[in-house]
């Protein structure tokens, strides 16, 4: 059996967050969220509304946290997956975060990242000379960093990378994501 690691903390996107684990559960893939601390997440809403320049945020779901960072084992999980929503903005910023996600990829194992969860691939040094697709805001990140924006596809893979733009784009995004789990 699979298990996932799915990365999130306060403000991560609840679509995306509540989205994923159930929709690894139904497949039979155990899914287990880490946040900075093991504790009652507070999720938000993004989304857009006619007449705005950009999307707007409200408050969203809870969720539980399944394990603290100091709690994370990467060895223990076939792949990571990281949520978008305002979490990656405080995540990449924790030096446990990097080593988790660097782990992944130093183990050739599949990290998946949706939305502005790109920002932690960035911030860990992983999209230099990658296709990369996420939110359009974040696409300066990823171009000033090495990385090459894929804006006309909702999903990309490039190697053991699977990117996300945004929640909308969860069937092409999970679509790659399970052909990855079934390798």
């Amino acid at each position: 059996m699979e298990t996932i690691l799915i990365l999130t903390g306060d403000g991560g996107e609840s679509y995306e967050t509540l989205y994923a684990k159930h929709r690894f559960e139904e497949a039979g893939i155990t899914a287990v969220i880490a946040a900075p601390s093991k504790k009652m997440l507070n999720l938000v809403i993004h989304d857009f509304e006619p007449g705005w320049d950009t999307y707007v945020e409200r408050k969203g779901y809870y969720v539980h946290s399944d394990l603290s960072l100091d709690q994370v084992r990467p060895e223990e999980y076939d792949a990571i997956l990281l949520i978008g929503g305002r979490a990656p903005e405080f995540l990449r910023n924790d030096p446990r975060v990097i080593s988790i996600v660097r782990h992944f990829d130093k183990k050739n194992k599949f990290i998946f990242a949706i939305c502005h969860g790109i920002q932690i691939l960035v911030t860990a040094g992983l999209v230099k000379d990658k296709n990369i697709t996420c939110y359009e805001h974040v696409r300066f990140e990823v171009e000033s960093c090495g990385g090459t924006f894929i804006g006309k596809d909702q999903a990309v893979r490039d190697g053991k990378i699977v990117t996300g733009q945004t929640w909308q784009s969860h069937p092409e995004f999970y679509r790659l994501v399970f052909q990855c789990i079934q390798e």
